[in-house]
């Protein structure tokens, strides 16, 4: 039996069915904070920043966009495929929940990237960026847990 067969019936089961759903939870705050800088950049209105100084010059700075599109748009719909793919997963499809832990990884490196380039090129960070990532590795622990539990369950 394949781990994803095997998160496949847990779900069924009711036993690994907590962190597809955890996941999506997750994934929906991602969503909101990628929408909420998706309409700031569109309407132009600045960013609020009450925890950390340097929102504006992360958002305004060149890496912030791809080809006029904001970063924080394609944020959203990496977060909305997860949430996607999480629910699918909890509702029994095990296969979706390989495609998640693909794209969570994919998502980890590349805030990984984000953070690098606000860290050591940017010289500026901004909370709402680091909430992403934290809602990233969120997803990509929520993912590691369930390979782990999965190797460690009996046949």
């Amino acid at each position: 039996m394949t781990d994803t067969e095997s998160v496949a019936i847990e779900s069924r089961r009711g036993g690994l069915v907590w962190l597809p759903l955890a996941a999506a939870l997750v994934a929906l705050v991602g969503l909101a904070d990628s929408i909420y800088l998706t309409v700031h950049h569109y309407t132009a209105a600045p960013v609020p920043c009450s925890i950390i100084e340097g929102c504006e010059t992360v958002l305004a700075s060149p890496y912030s966009e791809i080809a006029g599109v904001p970063l924080a748009a394609f944020g959203g719909l990496a977060y909305f495929a997860a949430f996607s793919l999480a629910l699918l997963a909890a509702f029994g499809d095990g296969r979706m929940w390989l495609f998640f832990g693909i794209l969570v990884v994919l998502m980890g490196l590349f805030t990984s990237w984000l953070i690098y380039l606000q860290a050591a090129v940017i010289g500026a960070f901004c909370q709402f960026c680091l909430l992403s990532a934290a809602t990233t590795f969120t997803l990509l622990i929520i993912y590691g847990i369930s390979r782990l539990s999965a190797r460690n369950r009996p046949l």
